[in-house]
C-alpha cells in the first residue's frame, strides 16, 4: 500500500524525538480515556444490577432506583478516593 494513503506502515525510528515524545503522550491520554470508560461501564453496570428493579418502561426510575443509583456511585467514587489516598500514603513512606 501507498504510505501517503496513511495506511502504510510507519517506522518508528524515523520519528523525532519530539514526534516521539508527543505519540508517547497521545498513547497514555488513550489509555487514561479507556481505563475510565472502562470504569464508567462497570460502575454503570454494578449499580444498575443493585438498584434497578422495575422494567422502566415509562422512561423514569421509581422513587426507590434514583437514591439508590446516586448512593451506589457515591459510595463507590468514595472507596476509590480512599483507596488511592492510602496507596499515596504508601508511596509516600519509602
Amino acid at each position: 500500500m501507498d504510505s501517503s494513503s496513511g495506511t502504510g506502515d510507519l517506522n518508528l525510528t524515523d520519528l523525532s524525538p519530539n514526534d516521539k515524545k508527543e505519540l508517547q503522550q497521545f498513547i497514555t491520554n488513550e489509555a487514561q480515556k479507556a481505563k475510565i470508560q472502562s470504569t464508567v461501564h462497570y460502575l454503570t453496570d454494578m449499580c444498575w444490577k443493585r438498584c434497578i428493579t422495575s422494567k422502566i418502561s415509562s422512561g423514569n426510575m421509581d422513587s426507590y432506583e434514583r437514591p439508590c443509583m446516586e448512593n451506589c456511585v457515591d459510595r463507590y467514587i468514595d472507596s476509590q478516593m480512599t483507596v488511592l489516598k492510602h496507596l499515596e500514603q504508601l508511596r509516600g513512606s519509602f
